[in-house]
């Protein structure tokens, strides 16, 4: 028997040779229970420490049998079994599938009681815990839903919401939407079919991989003697859609097994993979002569016939590009706050106490809340009155803080991406000989970006630091130009539906920015054409993910070029009132992302096939608009606002929304206002004897139960 087997693995992959693909390696062999001589279904729990095998007796008995597992995953680690029969219910079960939570097992039938065909339900007490099917079935605890044509094969797609039946005499794929999920009796009456399936085959199992960009058929000859054993690799371009499923093309996506020997061929029936430590292995049953559960190890996720193409991932291809896209964005987030400051100066230049801006921002990021709590210097309160003005007394510092939220949505290659940006930026400059003013600034951001359905993102955060020179050639010519660098630290995370990745990813950026502009008055109107050019280069390191055995991939090198061309004009004008000035404000922009295409080259850490993802900066054509206004007041107050919003061609788009206040008294106090996202700050802050009074609240106006609180501190000036 042991030297059929290995002649019979050796046949399957003369058949499928495919260039340096590792084939599945034989592991272990399971024997249920002797009342079971057909083996039609095998499935876990979620953490492999329970098996549970169908089948039934040629005399009209079915079983469900529970084998706990002390090693996940592991056949060769099987104990005792708890056999379940269920004959009461139906007389040949086909195949077995859970819902997502365990509390219900849903049993598939040639053969009911009533000698129909459809699905039983059973209601589970105990997640997971069949060991009282036999006495629920005895009594009827169980729901039937008759349908079908001697159906064979049953999935689910990950939310329920999607119901799939192989029939074997139809020999056609069906899939039903559930208006409840994991409820087969409210499917729609007209099921989108896949009816290309035909061939004198028992088409006896089916399966999905489990973020649904792949699909197996499993089918087995009629005849007796010589058998040919077919489990057919689709790829889905929709998740779940088998409508939009196509053969793999290598070696016409068929795995292939050929027994000659009558007394031991094998016909294949169910099949599933070890979806929770990535679908590195896989598990059939035999349910004809030797009526087993066969266990293999495969070389990398659902590799039977070749592993998955990375490239052909949506998921996979939009994490990378995230990564591409967000380091080509701190360009324009980090140059964006330096530039504000220069034009808000500017706009602004008629205004002796320019150093007022002292704009304060709540972050959702506790990172950058705590920063901007205790490692801002009390001097950047911009106090001309405190003592600490004779201290770099030629400098005026100034703080930015942005909330930056957009969409970037699918392409047929590439899964969605929700994007928020959070940062806040301190600066400090002054103005030198000819009106030349230099200065520098400090960036703390963070990106997130959600990619997909199933839980991938990318967390970025960066630490920037500029240099800037503003240079004036006439009253209303000048010329910006800065230049930069970035410290890059990323998470990321790769989930497949079922289990999840996990890397680290470091990256240097250099970048710069050069901007002209020349401002022309007309009655009240300022119109300031301008010109910008932004650029950079960008390594990423090489890393490698953790936690998915046969879905971890290694990810080498990246250099990303970014060079981004914008032409625009800003208008504003200014109103006098008793109290104060107020100036409102409106930017256009067009750029044009002209930056050089870049590469990512990576593999499976397991199998070394590598994949190259190119052509991942293609162009991009923007339009940038915003508008808002500073209102200056003599008694001490500015408020300042501005809403910014970023779309493509593509309808691609992201916006970004600031609203900061700022109030000081001859008495040597101020207060500060903040709207940031869905929370409100306002503090006070006073300068009594040699000591700070700083007291600060906060409101999250938008929650059904908001958060709010109330703080108070008093430090020393010295």
């Amino acid at each position: 028997m042991k030297l059929i087997k290995k002649i019979f693995f050796i046949i399957i992959f003369l058949f499928s040779n495919v260039n340096a693909f590792a084939a599945p390696t034989f592991v272990n062999d399971y024997q249920p229970e002797a009342e079971m001589n057909h083996v039609t279904g095998v499935i876990f729990n979620p953490t492999g420490t329970k098996m549970y095998v169908l089948g039934f007796h040629t005399s009209d008995k079915s079983y469900v049998s529970e084998v706990p597992l002390s090693v996940p995953f592991s056949t060769q680690s099987a104990g005792t079994p708890v056999l379940q029969e269920i004959t009461t219910a139906t007389k040949r079960a086909q195949d077995l599938k859970f819902n997502s939570d365990g509390t219900k097992l849903f049993i598939l039938t040639t053969k009911a009681a009533n000698n129909k065909d459809g699905i039983h339900v059973f209601t589970l007490s105990t997640p997971y815990d069949t060991s009282n099917l036999e006495s629920d079935a005895d009594a009827g605890n169980q729901t039937f839903i008759q349908f079908g044509s001697d159906p064979r094969g049953l999935d689910f797609n990950s939310d329920g919401t999607k119901m799939y039946v192989l029939q074997s005499a139809s020999q056609v794929l069906e899939q039903y939407n559930l208006s409840t999920p994991f409820d087969p009796s409210t499917r729609n009456s007209n099921p989108i079919t896949m009816s290309s399936l035909k061939g004198d085959r028992l088409h006896q199992g089916f399966g999905f991989s489990s973020d649904g960009y792949k699909m197996f058929i499993v089918k087995a000859q009629r005849v007796t003697g010589a058998v040919t054993n077919i489990i057919e690799d689709y790829n889905l371009t929709t998740p779940f859609e088998i409508n939009t499923s196509t053969l793999n093309e290598t070696d016409n996506g068929i795995y292939t097994s050929v027994t000659d020997d009558a007394s031991t061929d094998e016909r294949i029936a169910g099949i599933t993979f070890n979806f929770s430590q990535g679908a590195n292995k896989l598990y059939y049953t035999d349910f004809h002569e030797s009526d087993l559960v066969r266990e293999f190890d495969l070389p990398c996720a659902y590799g039977i016939i070749t592993c998955i193409d990375p490239t052909k991932n949506k998921d996979d291809v939009a994490s990378v590009e995230s990564q591409s896209t967000a380091v080509k964005q701190l360009i324009q987030h980090t140059t964006y706050p330096v530039l504000n400051r220069m034009e808000w100066l500017r706009r602004n230049k008629d205004i002796s106490n320019l150093t007022s801006q002292n704009l304060k921002f709540q972050f959702s990021n506790e990172v950058l809340n705590s920063l901007t709590k205790s490692l801002i210097p009390i001097y950047f309160s911009n106090d001309n009155s405190l003592e600490l003005k004779d201290q770099n007394k030629n400098w005026s510092f100034w703080s930015e803080g942005t909330i930056s939220i957009g969409k970037i949505g699918d392409t047929s290659s590439s899964s969605s991406k929700d994007i928020n940006t959070s940062a806040i930026t301190f600066g400090a400059d002054r103005i030198g000989r000819n009106n030349i003013m230099r200065g520098m600034a400090l960036r703390l951001g963070n990106d997130d970006v959600d990619v997909g359905n199933l839980g991938s993102a990318l967390d970025m955060s960066a630490l920037s630091f500029t240099l800037y020179e503003t240079r004036p050639h006439g009253d209303n010519k000048f010329i910006d130009s800065l230049i930069g660098i970035s410290l890059i630290n990323s998470d990321l995370i790769n989930n497949s539906g079922s289990v999840s990745s996990t890397g680290k990813r470091d990256g240097k950026q250099i970048y710069g920015s050069f901007n002209f502009r020349e401002t022309f008055t007309k009655d009240n109107l300022n119109i300031t054409p301008k010109f910008k050019l932004n650029y950079g280069l960008t390594h990423l390191s090489n890393y490698s993910e953790l936690g998915a055995e046969g879905l971890n991939l290694k990810f080498g090198n990246q250099t990303i070029g970014t060079i981004i061309g914008s032409l625009g004009s800003s208008f504003d004008s200014s109103y006098e009132f008793e109290t104060g000035k107020f100036v409102p404000y409106f930017d256009f922009e067009y750029s044009a992302d002209v930056s050089p295409t870049s590469e990512q080259e990576f593999s499976y850490a397991s199998d070394g096939t590598k994949y190259i993802l190119d052509n991942i900066n293609n162009s991009l054509h923007n339009i940038n608009s915003g508008v808002g206004f500073d209102f200056i007041t003599d008694n001490g107050f500015t408020l300042m606002t501005k809403y910014t919003r970023n779309q493509t061609i593509n309808s691609e788009y992201s916006d970004s929304f600031i609203l900061a206040g700022d109030f000081k008294t001859k008495k040597k106090s101020f207060y500060t206002m903040s709207l940031q996202n869905n929370t409100t700050e306002i503090s006070y802050k006073k300068e009594l004897d040699n000591f700070y009074i700083d007291i600060n609240s906060n409101y999250d106006f938008f929650k059904t139960n908001p958060e709010y609180g109330l703080f108070l501190k008093i430090s020393n000036i010295n």
